[in-house]
């Protein structure tokens, strides 16, 4: 059973996985870990042969099923690092199990970096893009976007290429496969685009909502990257733009730094959302301290150390894709939902946006795009606020993030995607038994 030790190594007798924030889990008859592309080739046939299931599993910080199975569970993490740098072409290839932080790491050594990031390094590339994780920008788009050519081993074992400039089949796969969420292959290398090391400065400033709402436009028009919190039960935001420098880098003070990104917004926040776990009454007042903690500052630094901040506080979260324009009125709709309810909610309601893009199942394909991401801490009951919220989401024609909850299925997703009927006719094509399929893409995807 299994592969042999020259192609993977197996992580044990039957275990239960859980993902990060311990919402989701499963217990696969078997785990495997490959060591080598061959080795992934020979799981994938193993467990077809077996009448297995297969599913790739990254670091888990999807806050969906994506990755659970019962069948055979791929972890990606000992096929990393580099396996290819070409400065005169701009791209980097990279192994499916490398993460953002090691990536980013290794590409400031070169002098390289992506052009735009989402705000955690955790996860691996694979388990990023095949979800469609993103950061905030005006003209430069999600992690997916900046894919320039992948390889993925399909339902019967082959190990296929694609990119932008192949055949016209491997064209229809690169358009799918760069956010297949598990459903087209196992995703074992990315190429991405890659540019010379830059900064950015960054000004963060707290703001009323009702300025940041009206001024919207406003400050994503003028901004690189521009995004906003606003907290809940008060009428305040923190806002940051992000902007190009010529420099010269002036990082975070060592001190000022660990207070604004470790303390407050981990061992200070995690006390609170403790406190207002145990006692919700406590929360709109916690919510008011904590939005007038955060003070107004500016730094320049390398890009991913203004991109991505640590995240130690655990949370379940529901993010929607909207058309711009939708932004707004939906982010007061919620404002005045919360508001006229009971409901105490204690994190942060996160807005950022992208710009449209061409892959088939990006959450920003065909259309300008801004995002609502609502959260609540692990272990608080968020049923109700997430469902009155995606109550709103939907009505502006809302899409969710194929890695965050929502309760969506294909019916809606075929409305909301005019290239959903390709995604899933080629999905047909490559894997008609469903070896990749599992409870999570027979809801959203169709049987």
């Amino acid at each position: 059973m299994g592969t042999t030790s020259t192609t993977a190594r197996r992580t044990g007798a039957p275990s239960t996985w859980r993902n990060w924030a311990g919402t989701v889990s499963a217990t696969p008859v078997r785990t495997l870990a490959p060591t080598t592309v061959a080795g992934v080739q020979e799981a994938v046939r193993r467990a077809a042969a077996d009448g297995l299931k297969v599913k790739a599993v990254g670091t888990g910080h999807s806050f969906t099923a994506a990755a659970a199975t019962d069948g055979v569970l791929i972890r990606p993490q000992a096929l990393s690092g580099i396996l290819e740098l070409d400065r005169a072409a701009g791209t980097v290839k990279v192994a499916a199990g490398t993460t953002l932080k090691d990536l980013n790491v290794a590409l400031a050594r070169e002098g390289l970096s992506l052009t735009n990031m989402g705000d955690i390094m955790e996860q691996t590339v694979s388990g990023a893009t095949s979800t469609g994780t993103h950061g905030t920008g005006r003209d430069s788009a999600s992690i997916a976007a900046q894919i320039r050519a992948l390889e993925l081993v399909t339902a019967d074992g082959s190990l296929v290429s694609c990119s932008a400039d192949g055949t016209e089949e491997e064209r229809a796969l690169f358009a799918a496969a760069r956010i297949g969420i598990g459903a087209l292959g196992v995703v074992t290398a990315i190429t991405f685009a890659v540019e010379p090391l830059f900064l950015l400065t960054a000004r963060e400033e707290p703001m009323p909502f009702a300025r940041v709402t009206d001024e919207f436009e406003q400050h994503f028009a003028e901004n690189e990257h521009f995004e906003f919190y606003w907290f809940p039960h008060t009428g305040n935001c923190n806002t940051k733009r992000n902007n190009r420098s010529a420099g010269p880098a002036a990082p975070p003070g060592t001190l000022s730094g660990w207070i604004e990104d470790e303390l407050l917004p981990n061992g200070v926040f995690q006390v609170a959302c403790s406190v207002g776990r145990a006692f919700p009454a406590t929360v709109p007042g916690i919510a008011r301290v904590a939005s007038r903690a955060l003070s107004a500052r500016t730094y320049t630094d390398i890009p991913y150390r203004v991109y991505t901040s640590p995240r130690r506080v655990r949370f379940v979260e529901m993010e929607y894709a909207l058309p711009r324009e939708r932004v707004v009125e939906a982010l007061r709709e919620l404002k005045a939902m919360v508001e006229r309810s009971d409901l105490r909610i204690g994190f942060p309601v996160e807005v950022r946006t992208a710009p449209a893009d061409d892959i088939a199942l990006s959450t920003a394909s065909g259309r300008d795009t801004a995002y609502i991401a609502i959260h609540m801490y692990r272990g608080t009951p968020y049923q109700a606020y997430f469902t009155a919220a995606e109550r709103i989401f939907t009505a502006h024609g809302g899409r969710p993030h194929w890695g965050k909850v929502h309760t969506r299925d294909a019916a809606y997703f075929a409305s909301v995607y005019p290239r959903f009927g390709e995604f899933t006719a080629l999905r047909d094509r490559l894997d008609p038994d469903r070896v990749f399929g599992n409870d999570y893409l027979r809801r959203v995807l169709g049987d």
